[in-house]
């Protein structure tokens, strides 16, 4: 096969030299006055009236049958027959067509409207210019690329020749659309914080780290949307602000992990995780019939409808009923014990670590969609205690198809408080805890100021990738590949 692709290459620069002679085969000026799709729409009205039609696009096949040839062009909106006769171009324009045109090349194309005697609604063409010749054949030609890897690696091939890959991705910038829309509609205001940070906050995750050569100090690519940066317009008087954009983990891949993703947080004054959970799940049920046309889901071999009620689980119950360990009194070595016995790999023997760790193998079991409520105070250093019980915190989750797809709590707006728990964190990182928060002490003085009562959430392509039953690998554009050594 590759001594195909070989040779093959090696006959279209023949090719590439020929057309060199009679024109420019890669000019910047192209002549496009329809689209695809506009042409089949209006098809009955240009044939009518015998309008001549520009139209520019890739050549996705090629039937010769003697003085009169097939093919097929391709633009972003659909695909089109066009009809190449040597009666129609003149023999010298028929003959280079037929010997120096090959399937994938672009083409700008000039005709007229027809319909063949199989009555194919197809395009006469009347002139014709290649813009673009392809040195290499399309997979298709090769029975198409079917390693998982290769189609990553050469994305641009993948959605040229797979239609479901590209309605997916017309989908997904659907999917942010209309969480914007519905942000914009409840009154909230866009923001953009900075990637680069001297401290990450606003998750627990490894972040990456860089030098700023022109400040000679290290910063780090954030893991959060702004969180602490969106917390300080709370303070700053805004009272209902989200931002849309990347953030950065220095972490391992899964079907549902990537090192960098786009996430959607915002901000809500004088509102509570109570408000936070309502409105979620309404922009949740929003999302799923405006993008998808359901509520009903498929993912990762679990059934659920977002349409159904959402009932609340509460943290240290579920861990207790699934593996009789009461996360709130257990010793560490308890929690070693029960996580070896289950057979769950962990990270880390800190408390915080292995208390999370137990609670996603318990997750596994629930399809949902359900609200994880009540979680302990040190999984949750940026959430607000709950009066009652100030062990647990105003925080919610979201669980959908045994994962966690969103998160959302009261903010914690206490200085005090907060300083106490970034100093925890503090002993945890010099633990050697990599995943541990750092410490933000500008943010501790911003809240010495005041900042009102306060939610959050943070959602993003998670959820797009659990609606679309597909991996996140495979919901984004271009995922980060390791370069081939070759």
């Amino acid at each position: 096969m590759e001594n195909n692709i070989i040779s093959e290459r090696a006959e279209r620069l023949e090719k590439l030299n020929k057309l060199n002679e009679i024109s420019n085969p890669y000019p910047s000026k192209v002549e496009k006055d329809f689209a695809v799709s506009e042409v089949l729409t209006n098809f009955v009205d240009l044939e009518k009236n015998k309008t001549i039609v520009s139209l520019a696009g890739r050549i996705m096949n090629i039937r010769t049958h003697g003085n009169l040839s097939f093919a097929n062009l391709k633009d972003f909106s659909g695909e089109i027959q066009l009809a190449f006769s040597k009666n129609e171009l003149g023999v010298d324009n028929y003959k280079n067509f037929v010997k120096l045109v090959d399937m994938a090349d672009f083409l700008e194309i000039k005709g007229t409207c027809f319909v063949t005697h199989k009555g194919e609604n197809s395009l006469l063409v009347t002139s014709y210019r290649v813009i673009s010749k392809a040195l290499a054949p399309l997979p298709e030609k090769w029975h198409g690329l079917k390693d998982e890897e290769e189609r990553l690696r050469k994305r641009y091939l993948d959605l040229l020749t797979n239609e479901d890959l590209r309605d997916l991705f017309v989908k997904k910038a659907k999917f942010w659309q209309v969480i914007r829309d519905f942000m914009t509609k409840k009154g909230f205001f866009e923001v953009e914080t900075p990637f680069l940070e001297t401290t990450t906050g606003g998750a627990e995750a490894r972040p990456f780290k860089t030098h700023h050569n022109d400040f000679d100090i290290d910063v780090y690519l954030r893991i959060s949307i702004g969180e602490l940066w969106q917390k300080r317009l709370m303070a700053a008087g805004y009272e209902k602000v989200f931002e849309i954009g990347k953030a950065f983990r220095n972490e391992g891949s899964s079907p549902d992990h990537l090192q960098e993703f786009t996430n959607m947080e915002f901000y809500w004054a004088y509102a509570n995780y109570r408000d936070a959970m309502k409105l979620t799940q309404e922009l949740y049920r929003e999302i799923a019939v405006q993008v998808f046309g359901t509520t009903k889901f498929e993912s990762r071999g679990y059934k659920y409808d977002l349409a159904d009620e959402w009932p609340e689980i509460d943290y240290r119950e579920e861990v207790l009923a699934r593996t009789g360990i009461d996360v709130l009194i257990a010793k560490e070595e308890e929690m070693v014990k029960k996580l070896q016995e289950l057979k769950v790999k962990y990270d880390g023997k800190t408390r915080e670590r292995l208390m999370d760790t137990l609670w996603k193998y318990c997750r596994k079991n629930i399809s949902g969609p359900a609200f994880l409520v009540n979680h302990p105070k040190l999984v949750s250093p940026l959430a607000k205690v709950k009066e009652e019980n100030p062990e647990l915190t105003e925080r919610f989750q979201i669980i959908i198809a045994g994962s966690e797809i969103g998160n959302g709590y009261s903010e914690l707006n206490d200085p005090v408080d907060q300083r106490k728990r970034f100093e925890e964190q503090q002993i945890l990182i010099d633990r050697g805890d990599e995943e541990a928060m750092m410490p933000d002490w500008e943010f501790v003085e911003m809240l010495e100021h005041g900042m009102p009562p306060t939610c959050g959430v943070g959602i993003g392509e998670r959820l797009f990738s659990f609606m679309a039953n597909k991996s996140i690998r495979e919901t984004t554009l271009f995922p980060l590949m390791k370069p081939k050594k070759d």
